[in-house]
């Protein structure tokens, strides 16, 4: 697996890194945002590790235009921990956000996880494509297909929470089943995280993302895909 790793502060990038590398990843590694750009084009990483503060081109621009191209797992770093904060970065696709400073083994919990997601094939989960309430997935492209017959790309976080919630249509599921079976482990404290995605999704698939038909809030027990 290749990481890019993108840090402005060398001792933090080196740190990173070496960790990386000890557990036997390929690294590559800038300190700006403009190469970090032109790593992802020209290297295609498997993932991008990626600190918001940085000058010229920031941490949440870099994420932005990743996102305007492709899917590549993306892991923000930043000493910016406000909610606020987080949930831009999850808005504009980060695919995790974790606040400086962090422990090393939480670092590489989290790389393990998001590569995981990752590395599952789609196509040897027999359930993988499914049709609810004229929706279809499309694991091959990693995109559902409205029923206007338009094809809306999505993040593979985004694949795997919306396949969850459809897999399991009609069913109320709670934020702790959802970070359990979409991010593959719990996340203490993160249910905001939910609620990102959750609009992240209802802007793609929904007429009215206010009054979404969908994917619906089940208050104080968590969300439910319902079924027509």
């Amino acid at each position: 697996m290749r990481i890019l790793a993108v840090d402005d502060d060398r001792n933090n990038l080196k740190m990173i890194a070496f960790l990386l590398r000890e557990e036997g990843y390929e690294v590559i590694t800038t300190d700006n945002g403009k190469e970090a750009l032109e790593l992802v084009d020209s290297q295609h990483p498997d993932l991008v590790i990626l600190d918001v503060m940085m000058p010229q081109i920031d941490g949440f621009e870099v994420c932005r235009r990743i996102r305007q191209t492709m899917d590549v797992p993306i892991i923000i770093l930043s000493a910016k921990g406000e909610t606020a904060d987080k949930v831009l970065g999850l808005e504009l696709g980060a695919d995790d956000y974790l606040p400086k400073p962090f422990e090393p083994s939480e670092l590489l919990a989290r790389v393990r996880a998001v590569l995981r997601r990752s590395e599952i094939s789609t196509f040897d989960d027999p359930n993988a494509a499914v049709s609810v309430s004229g929706l279809r997935l499309d694991p091959v492209g990693n995109r559902v297909i409205l029923e206007d017959g338009r094809a809306v790309d999505l993040t593979p976080i985004e694949f795997r929470l919306l396949h969850c919630l459809m897999r399991n249509a009609g069913r109320t599921l709670s934020h702790d089943y959802l970070l359990s079976h979409a991010w593959g482990y719990d996340y203490d404290g993160y249910s905001n995280q939910i609620a990102v995605y959750i609009r992240r999704l209802r802007s793609k698939i929904e007429e009215d993302p206010a009054n979404p038909k969908y994917i619906t809030t089940v208050r104080g027990l968590g969300y439910r895909f319902e079924k027509y």
